[in-house]
C-alpha cells in the first residue's frame, strides 16, 4: 500500500511533502530512563504481586508485571486513558522499556487487570510504598514530618460513592494524601459526604506503627490544616508520643484571647504603613479537650485589614519558627498533590468500580515515585527541582528512530535534541560500565 502523501504550502520554490513511511519512530525514547530506574528499585514488579491474576497460566500472552508496568509507564509518559494503548501497544520504545519484543496488551486486557483490584491489593500496594520509603534511608532520621491533606476529584458520571460537596460546589471524591517530604506514603480514595479528616486517625496509627518497627527512636511529627484538629487524633498523638502542628479554625474565644496583641500589631501597622505580622502564644482548652494545649496566633495587619491565623503545637518553640518555618512549609505538599492530579492523572476516576478508581490513584502514585527516584540521579543539575510534567517534557518526550535486529536495538535520537549532554550524563549514572 502506497503511503498517503501530505502536501503543505511551499517554502519559497520548494514543495513541502510528508507521508507515513518513516518506519518505527517514537516520541517517548526517554522511557528507557524509567526502565533503568524501575530495574534498580523493582517498583512495578513488586506492585504486580499485590494483584490476583485469575487467568489460566497456559493461556497467558502478557505477564501481569508487564501489564502493570505498561500502565505505570503510560501514565508517566502522559497517556492517561486505556484507549491510548491501542496505538501505544505498537510503540517500540514502550515495548523495549517493558522488555517485550512484540505487540503489547490492548485496552481490553488492561481494563480487565484493573477490575481485579480489591481492598487487599490497595492495602498491600500502600505497604510497598512504605517499605520503599524506608529503603531510601541509609540510617534512621532523627525526625520526620508526615503531611496530611485532602483534595477534590470532580465526578461527572455514575461512579459509586458519588456525592455533592457544598464546599467544592460539585459532585466529587475526596482523597487523602500523606507525604513525608517528597515521598508519597498514602493516596487513599474517600467519598465527599464525610468530614475532611475521615479515616485520617486510623491511617496515622498504621503509619506510625509501621515506621516505628524500623525506626523506634525517630521523632514523628503530624502536620496538617485545621481539618485535622480533631480531639481523638490529638489525644492519640499525645498518648503515643507523636508531635503535631496543626491549624485550628478561628472562633470567638480565640479572637478574644488576641484582642490586646492584635491592637498592638494594628498600631504598629499604622505607624510603619506596610504589612506587619507578629506571633503570640497562649494556652487554650476547647470544650471537647481534656486539658489545655499551646496555641500560636499569627497576627497580621495590612491594607486589607486584620488576618489572624491559629495553630496548635505540641512543641513549646519560638512562635515565628513554629508558624513560618514549620507550619507554612506544609504548602509544598500542595505542589506534590498537583503533581498527582494534573501531571499524573490521579483524577481519572471514571470507572464504575470503586476499587478500580482507587487503583488508578495507586498507579499515579507509583509513576510519581518513579520520577522521584529518577530525580535522585539528577542532583546538582537544572532538572533536580522540576515537576514530573517538566521532567516528562524534557527527558521522556524524546523523538527517536528505532531500528531492531537480532543483535541489537538502536535508538537514534536527534542531533539537535537540546538536552543531549544531560541525557548522556544521566544514562552513565543509571547504567555504569
Amino acid at each position: 500500500m502506497v503511503p498517503e502523501k501530505l502536501t503543505f504550502s511551499p517554502l519559497s520554490r520548494r514543495q513541502i511533502e510528508a507521508d507515513f513511511s518513516g518506519g518505527h519512530i517514537t516520541s517517548d525514547a526517554g522511557l528507557l530512563l524509567l526502565r533503568e530506574v524501575d530495574k534498580h528499585h523493582r517498583l512495578t514488579r513488586r506492585l504486580a504481586t499485590v494483584l490476583h491474576d485469575p487467568r489460566a497460566p497456559e493461556q497467558l500472552r502478557h505477564k501481569l508485571d508487564t501489564l502493570v508496568r505498561q500502565r505505570v509507564f503510560g501514565v508517566a509518559a502522559g497517556y492517561e486513558d486505556f484507549n491510548d494503548h491501542e496505538a501505544l501497544r505498537y510503540d517500540q520504545a514502550l515495548q523495549t522499556a517493558l522488555g517485550e519484543e512484540d505487540t503489547l496488551a490492548g485496552k481490553s486486557t488492561l481494563c480487565r487487570v484493573e477490575q481485579n483490584a480489591d481492598r487487599q491489593a490497595i492495602v498491600k500496594a500502600h505497604e510497598l510504598l512504605w517499605h520503599h520509603f524506608i529503603e531510601q534511608h541509609d540510617e534512621p532520621p532523627k525526625e520526620i514530618v508526615l503531611d496530611f491533606d485532602g483534595t477534590d476529584i470532580p465526578v461527572h458520571g455514575e461512579q459509586p460513592g458519588k456525592f455533592f460537596n457544598r464546599y467544592y460546589d460539585h459532585h466529587c471524591y475526596f482523597p487523602l494524601y500523606v507525604f513525608c517530604g517528597r515521598h508519597l506514603l498514602v493516596s487513599y480514595l474517600r467519598t465527599s459526604d464525610r468530614s475532611d479528616s475521615r479515616h485520617s486517625w486510623a491511617i496515622l496509627a498504621l503509619l506510625v506503627r509501621f515506621i516505628r518497627q524500623y525506626w523506634p527512636d525517630t521523632r514523628i511529627v503530624l502536620r496538617g490544616d485545621s481539618h485535622f484538629c480533631r480531639p481523638r487524633m490529638l489525644n492519640w498523638c499525645d498518648r503515643h508520643h507523636v508531635d503535631y502542628i496543626v491549624g485550628i479554625a478561628k472562633n470567638s474565644r480565640l479572637l478574644k484571647e488576641v484582642d490586646v496583641p492584635m491592637m498592638l500589631v494594628r498600631k504598629t501597622q499604622w505607624q510603619v504603613g506596610g504589612k506587619v505580622a507578629e506571633t503570640f502564644r497562649f494556652p487554650y482548652q476547647a470544650h471537647s479537650w481534656k486539658y489545655p494545649r499551646w496555641v500560636v496566633a499569627r497576627l497580621e495587619e495590612g491594607e486589607l485589614g486584620s488576618n489572624p491565623r491559629f495553630i496548635i503545637s505540641s512543641r513549646y518553640d519560638d512562635g515565628f519558627k513554629l508558624y513560618y518555618e514549620q507550619y507554612c512549609a506544609r504548602g509544598d505538599m500542595e505542589n506534590r498533590i498537583k503533581d498527582q492530579q494534573l501531571s499524573l492523572f490521579a483524577d481519572r476516576t471514571s470507572s464504575t468500580h470503586w476499587w478500580a478508581n482507587q487503583w488508578r490513584l495507586i498507579l499515579s502514585g507509583f509513576a510519581y515515585t518513579l520520577f522521584e527516584r529518577l530525580r535522585t540521579y539528577l542532583k546538582h543539575t537544572p532538572f533536580a527541582r522540576m515537576s514530573p510534567s517538566n521532567l516528562r517534557l524534557k527527558l521522556i518526550k524524546v523523538g527517536a528512530v528505532i531500528i531492531r535486529n537480532t543483535r541489537r536495538i538502536r535508538v537514534l535520537m536527534s542531533d539537535s535534541y537540546p538536552y543531549k549532554t544531560a541525557l548522556s550524563d544521566l544514562v552513565r549514572r543509571l547504567v555504569p560500565n
